[in-house]
């Protein structure tokens, strides 16, 4: 068995204590976001997108931003209170925990957060009638390939930085882009040229675009596995980024 397991229980034993404090917020935001720009946006838009409900055609980019943001928030000041103020892997290398173990387990608990919030929220848009097909399952592995796509190259960006008002600038300057042009709330084709070939780089629109095609029953056709691909890349690349980092910081 990999020591990642024993860290991955450390981080389910310590939400344990404080999942409560979250719980809230991840069963009101979707209800919110539903509300919000579902119904409330959706009521402007009374003739659908591309034949498509807006509520329905809205709700699996806003599962899929969910995801990520979750991956998102886990990855950042967490990983840099774990290095600078808790020093909590520097206790787990002395443990001695591998590098790998350390970095797995951590990714690993990061995934699990994604899972939950993914649930809460495909259970909301069950609530609304949102959900019209039995792939929508396959949403939660994706939910899992596009939350470690953002996860594993953030948490390398996280462990090479030592204050965290350079997260600020993270999200300010890639997050927030990232949410708002990799066709969430509007078409990619919207866009002008050149935003359109950056929403397309961004790992968020492939995945909004695979979790789409889940909850309408669409078939994604081979386009969908290049899609699935490029996410995996996105995973794999920030893996070994990670690591790197990670072991730059923590092997003396």
């Amino acid at each position: 068995m990999t020591s990642s397991v024993y860290v991955l229980e450390y981080h389910l034993v310590n939400y344990r204590r404080t999942w409560r404090s979250s719980a809230l917020s991840t069963l009101v935001l979707p209800l919110l976001t539903m509300l919000g720009f579902g119904l409330g946006v959706g009521a402007y838009v009374k003739s659908g997108v591309d034949g498509t409900a807006y509520l329905d055609w809205i709700v699996p980019g806003l599962i899929a931003s969910t995801a990520a943001q979750t991956a998102l928030g886990e990855a950042t000041w967490p990983v840099l209170s774990s290095f600078e103020w808790l020093k909590v892997y520097f206790a787990q290398a002395a443990a001695p925990l591998r590098v790998t173990d350390i970095l797995g387990g951590h990714l690993a608990f990061m995934m699990f957060r994604v899972l939950v919030s993914t649930i809460a929220f495909l259970l909301v848009a069950a609530a609304f009638g949102t959900l019209h097909s039995g792939w929508t399952l396959a949403v939660l592995p994706l939910s899992v390939l596009v939350g470690f796509s953002v996860a594993a190259p953030v948490v390398a960006y996280t462990a090479s930085i030592r204050v965290d008002s350079y997260l600020a600038i993270l999200f300010r300057f890639a997050v927030l882009p990232m949410t708002l042009f990799s066709g969430v709330f509007f078409p990619i084709e919207a866009l002008p040229g050149p935003l359109r070939w950056l929403a397309w780089a961004l790992p968020l629109s492939h995945g909004v675009d695979l979790t789409r095609a889940a909850t309408l029953g669409l078939n994604p056709g081979v386009a969908g596995l290049w899609q699935a691909l490029y996410l995996l890349a996105w995973c794999v690349t920030g893996w070994f980024l990670a690591r790197w980092r990670f072991e730059r910081r923590l092997v003396i």
